[in-house]
Formats: structure tokens, sequence, C-alpha cells
């Protein structure tokens, strides 16, 4: 199951093959292979990376089901 990196809610909606959304915290998440990617989304409607925030050393291993 997968759960968001900010708030650990298993509140997510699926919005593209790879992409994700967290309706608890409202950040997409882009999974690709075993890697995840942390984004806000900004008024305009265009993502902020919030990668270096979540992930300061290696990006975690991600098992989406």
């Amino acid at each position: 199951m997968l759960r968001c990196p900010n708030c650990n809610s298993k509140d997510i909606g699926k919005i593209g093959s790879h992409q994700f959304y967290c309706w608890s915290c409202f950040i997409e998440l882009t999974v690709n292979g075993d890697k995840m990617s942390v984004y806000q989304v900004e008024e305009d409607g265009t993502l902020s990376s919030l990668d270096d925030l979540f992930f300061e050393e290696e990006i975690p291993e991600v098992h989406a089901n």
C-alpha cells in the first residue's frame, strides 16, 4: 500500500500511469520504478519539487500495489 511520505496518509489517488495525489496534504507523487519524487502543486498548476526536503540522502524504494 502506498503511503504519503509527508503525512503518512493512505488517502492517495491515482492521477496518471505513474502519478499519484495525496488528498490529505495535497502533494503529488511520481513513482518511476522503485524511485519516488514529491511535488507541491502551485496556485498556477505548476509543480515544485520537494525531493530535497524528503530525500536528503537517497530516495526510498517504493512498492505500489
